[in-house]
């Protein structure tokens, strides 16, 4: 968990305190981020970029690391070509989008205080779907019309799903319920209009839909990275508050949190942060899911740690990118991997609940 201290808090070198928190000396403050997570966060992080390095030498055309350093930095000709225009954007994809996939899973599984409150599972990435094979339908498989689509198909139905499970507030359990009786709806929505689609359209809402790095280039990248930086902040702001909400809604309004305003900003967050990425890449499943519970197992948290889910959710989907690409014969797209990886990931949880019964 991170915050501000108090503002009239000293001003104190970075050091570890006795209730397991790094402070970091801020205007007016301290920045104060929990111990392990940091650390988990900093070990992460030095993975994922050395499997960038990997990724970005990794090919028909293979480099070494210190050859992939020296072309990004230097002009090599054809292999500076290789790395910077064909190899960097798709690794930045994959570490940018897996963050941001991560991130929004971890705000909703603490908005509705369950591992199981991801988008992939209470319908918002399968209402980006929908919003897609629309615009796709109507207008076109071009990257505004899509974008578009997948924002309104994600934010209409994360309001429908928020005023289905509004009975004078919503609650974690009942959100969940509804989300899922919404993505069963919508997944039908969406095999109907495939199934009315043209061949073309249907193939191409199709493809789409499997959810690839494959096509992903720097004129896809110029809007969505901004983009991505500036939810990254509203991230930010809105984890505090969201923190109060954690403690109960009686304990938040003690606290001067307005609780129902938070919850919609949470949403709006989440659910933009599924839609960038989902109008690039397509719907990639159980990458929010899976990350934040990963990341909350190894930093020990006791809530879901949003910094660290995000480090997490880059390293995976950038590990099953570069699998997709080079070890699966085929190049499979990397929605497939993912669905594999959310699999395993619920076997596991599902064994460890039914020993917790025995």
């Amino acid at each position: 968990m991170t915050g501000l201290a108090s503002q009239n808090s000293p001003e104190v070198s970075p050091q570890a305190g006795r209730d397991g928190h790094l402070s970091f000396p801020v205007p007016g403050g301290a920045f104060r981020v929990h111990r392990r997570s940091f650390i988990v966060g900093l070990v992460v992080t030095a993975l994922t970029l050395l499997l960038a390095l990997v990724a970005l030498g990794s090919g028909d055309y293979p480099l070494s690391i210190p050859e992939v350093l020296t072309a990004a930095f230097t002009d090599q000709g054809f292999a500076s070509k290789i790395v910077l225009e064909w190899r960097l954007p798709r690794v930045l994809a994959a570490v940018a989008f897996g963050a941001a996939l991560a991130a929004s899973g971890a705000l909703f599984q603490t908005l509705t205080r369950n591992p199981l409150g991801s988008p992939d599972v209470i319908g918002f990435s399968t209402g980006a779907y929908t919003g897609a094979i629309v615009s796709i339908t109507l207008v076109g498989s071009t990257f505004l019309s899509e974008s578009v689509g997948v924002l309104l198909g994600g934010l209409i139905t994360a309001l429908v799903v928020y005023l289905l499970a509004w009975r004078g507030g919503v609650q974690g359990f009942r959100l969940i319920i509804v989300g899922i009786a919404v993505t069963a709806a919508l997944s039908a929505v969406n095999t109907y209009l495939l199934l009315l689609a043209q061949t073309e359209v249907a193939m191409a809402a199709s493809i789409w839909g499997a959810g690839s790095l494959s096509l992903v280039g720097w004129s896809d990248l110029a809007p969505a990275l901004p983009a991505l930086i500036v939810l990254g902040v509203l991230t930010a702001l809105v984890v505090p508050p969201l923190r109060q909400l954690e403690l109960g809604d009686d304990a938040a309004h003690a606290h001067g949190v307005r609780t129902e305003p938070t919850r919609l900003a949470v949403l709006a967050v989440g659910v933009a942060l599924i839609a960038i990425t989902t109008a690039i890449s397509g719907p990639i499943a159980f990458i929010a899911l899976a990350a934040p519970q990963i990341a909350r197992r190894i930093t020990h948290s006791p809530g879901t740690p949003v910094g660290a889910a995000a480090t997490v959710g880059a390293l995976l989907l950038l590990a099953a990118d570069t699998a997709a690409q080079h070890l699966i014969p085929g190049s499979v797209p990397v929605g497939v991997v993912t669905v594999v990886i959310g699999g395993v990931y619920l076997v596991a949880v599902l064994v460890q609940e039914a020993r917790k019964q025995l």
